[in-house]
């Protein structure tokens, strides 16, 4: 019998980028134990020159965690940056064929906006990288900042376009939206994408020492995170009717708990422009608010976390698609609560716990939720590790076969 040599993610999809976005998130998760364990007193990021210095003055454990974080930023990174270029690659041959042409007239049209969610991930996941391993950034950061802020407005344009051309199709015409197929909560992809260029926008808000560089981020980021909070809410509006009506969709079981990003997406952006309210315009927030914010923010996501779960454990999706045989693209949505998850604990216990005093710094307590982060960051990893085998080994299978539904 003849036998020819494939793969699953041979059958492209732009889902794919997920892929991508997923390593550029860990990649966020080993900055983590940086930002909030070596001390960083002229900025607020540790760049190169302070980790440099905690690594020849901090004991052991530290020295162990740093290394752990470089290495961890480094091989997430270059998998980051595979990933994406390798789906833009594909992308460009999928582009031709009449699959591509076909899902543009289906409500999946809108998973194209996996690709400019990927690249302000990238984005963002190479200003880490910059950080951490180029000597003196900081030095011409202010020069940086403007480039920054060209970037995430052309991947905000370029997701505007895509989502114009869907909804201007979907809006403009009667009948051509599926609402039997709106039964998950695929269709807030477009959300995540704005709301990931409005956090990569607020970064300069949150770091630089030029009020009008400041203003000028506040306002961008402001635009996009009100956007994507509008998505957000239109979106799974609809789409939970849709659930009751219909069921949820199996393979886009994943999709329930896209929440969770977007909430940890728009609260470190709501973190960065009050630091630049504070520092620019001497507006200040009280630690306890923060406290409450962050805890609000995380309800929110540990609803829907148990939601998604309990869902995708009725329809038994997790011994299908994850530790199972079957495959599909949107199993890599299942990579990006995680991360989120264990982003914003971090944010939570540091921003919140700790600067209101409700928890000692390095204490048990202390350690005992950074362990839950850390948790949910292996999970993460896990993830990754198992999807990226699943989908890019190549198999030997016989040329006749029947592929898998």
């Amino acid at each position: 019998m003849d036998r020819s040599v494939t793969r699953p993610a041979d059958t492209y999809s732009p889902i794919y980028f997920l892929a991508s976005l997923g390593a550029g998130g860990i990649t966020v998760t080993f900055f983590m134990f940086l930002m909030f364990w070596v001390p960083h007193p002229n900025q607020p990021v540790p760049v190169f020159e302070d980790i440099a210095t905690a690594l020849a003055q901090g004991g052991l454990p530290l020295q162990s965690a740093i290394a752990i974080a470089l290495i961890g930023i480094a091989v997430f990174a270059f998998l980051n940056i595979k990933s994406l270029i390798w789906n833009l690659q594909s992308l460009s041959v999928f582009k031709k064929t009449d699959s591509y042409a076909k899902l543009r007239e289906t409500n999946a049209e809108a998973t194209l906006l996996a690709m400019p969610l990927a690249m302000a991930m990238s984005v963002n996941a190479m200003f880490i990288v910059g950080l951490v391993f180029v000597p003196q950034l900081w030095s011409v950061v202010e020069y940086l900042f403007p480039l920054s802020l060209l970037a995430f407005a052309a991947i905000g344009v370029l997701a505007f376009r895509m989502i114009g051309a869907f909804l201007g199709r979907v809006l403009s015409k009667g009948g051509v939206f599926d609402v039997t197929a709106h039964n998950s909560f695929a269709q807030l992809l477009p959300a995540f994408s704005i709301a990931m260029v409005s956090v990569g926008f607020a970064a300069p808000a949150a770091m630089s020492t030029s009020s009008a560089t400041v203003a000028i981020a506040l306002m961008l980021s402001t635009f996009f995170g009100v956007a994507a909070i509008l998505y957000t809410v239109i979106a799974a509006t609809t789409a939970f009717a849709s659930m009751l009506q219909h069921g949820t969709a199996r393979e886009s079981g994943p999709t329930l708990m896209i929440i969770v990003p977007i909430v940890t997406v728009l609260g470190i952006m709501f973190l960065r422009q009050s630091h630049g309210l504070h520092v620019a315009f001497d507006t200040h927030a009280q630690a306890g608010e923060t406290m409450i914010f962050l805890a609000q923010l995380l309800s929110i996501q540990v609803a829907f976390l148990l939601l998604g779960g309990v869902v995708m454990m009725r329809q038994g999706y997790f011994s299908d698609f994850v530790i199972g045989s079957k495959t599909s693209p949107g199993s890599y949505a299942l990579v990006c609560p995680a991360v989120a998850l264990s982003v914003m604990i971090q944010f939570f216990l540091n921003k919140g716990l700790v600067a209101a005093g409700a928890v000692e710094k390095f204490g048990i307590a202390y350690w005992g939720v950074t362990g839950v982060a850390i948790v949910a960051q292996v999970v993460a990893i896990a993830l990754v590790l198992r999807l990226n085998r699943q989908h890019f080994a190549r198999r030997a299978v016989a040329a006749n076969a029947v592929p898998a539904e």
